[in-house]
C-alpha cells in the first residue's frame, strides 16, 4: 500500500538519517588537511552553540535565509569553513549552514551516542564510569543525545561533566570531540 507524500517524505528523511548514522563516526574525524581559517583557529573544529535560539542560515550574511533554529545552548557543531564573522558548520546530523560567529562558543561539549537515537524507540544509554576503563564501576546511566561538558579527553576516554555528575565516557561513544583527539 502506498502511503501520502507526507508519509514517503517521512520514510525518505528516515533511511537517510538511518545511513548518515552509519557514517556518522567517519564524518566526525577531521580532514588530513587541517588548516587554519580565517580566525587563526584550525578548520574543521568543534564549537558549540552559547544560546538558546541560534539561528543556521543558507549563507554567510542575514541576507540569506534561515535553514534551522537551534533550540539548545551548548550544542556542539564542527567548524568546517569561516569568512569574515561567519562560519559554516555541521550538526551531528549532518546538516550544515552558516552561524555567525558571536553565537559559538569555543567551549568544548560533546552529544552522547547521537547516532544511535531512533524514531519511536527508547533511548539506548551509556555508562558514565568511575575511572577511564570498561570495568569501572558506572557513577550514572546516561541516555543517548545527552550533551556533555568536556573536562579532557586522552584519545580513548574523556572526563565530563553532565548535570551533577562527573565521569568517563569512552571517546567514541561522543560526537563533538575527534578520534584520537586529545582535549585538555
Amino acid at each position: 500500500m502506498r502511503g501520502t507524500a507526507g508519509q514517503n517524505v517521512y520514510r525518505r528523511a528516515l533511511s537517510g538519517l538511518l545511513l548518515l548514522s552509519t557514517m556518522l563516526p567517519a564524518l566526525a574525524q577531521p580532514a588530513a588537511g587541517t588548516f587554519q581559517g580565517g580566525s587563526g583557529l584550525p578548520v574543521p573544529r568543534f564549537v558549540s552553540l552559547k544560546s538558546d535560539r541560534v539561528n543556521m542560515r543558507k549563507g554567510p550574511g542575514t541576507d540569506y535565509p534561515t535553514a534551522w533554529v537551534y533550540r539548545r545552548a551548548g550544542l556542539p557543531l564542527e567548524v568546517i569553513k569561516e569568512f569574515e564573522g561567519w562560519r559554516q558548520v555541521r550538526d551531528a546530523e549532518g546538516a550544515a549552514g552558516w552561524v555567525l560567529q558571536s553565537f559559538l562558543s569555543g567551549r568544548r561539549t560533546a552529544l552522547v551516542l547521537p547516532w544511535e537515537i531512533k524514531p519511536d524507540a527508547p533511548a539506548p544509554k551509556v555508562a558514565l564510569r568511575a575511572n577511564d576503563s570498561e570495568r569501572a564501576r558506572p557513577v550514572a546511566m546516561i541516555e543517548a543525545g545527552v550533551i556533555a561538558n568536556l573536562l579532557n579527553c586522552d584519545g580513548l576516554w574523556c572526563r565530563v561533566s553532565i548535570d551533577k555528575y562527573q565521569g568517563y565516557i569512552e571517546q567514541k561513544k561522543l560526537w563533538g570531540v575527534y578520534q584520537g583527539e586529545e582535549v585538555k
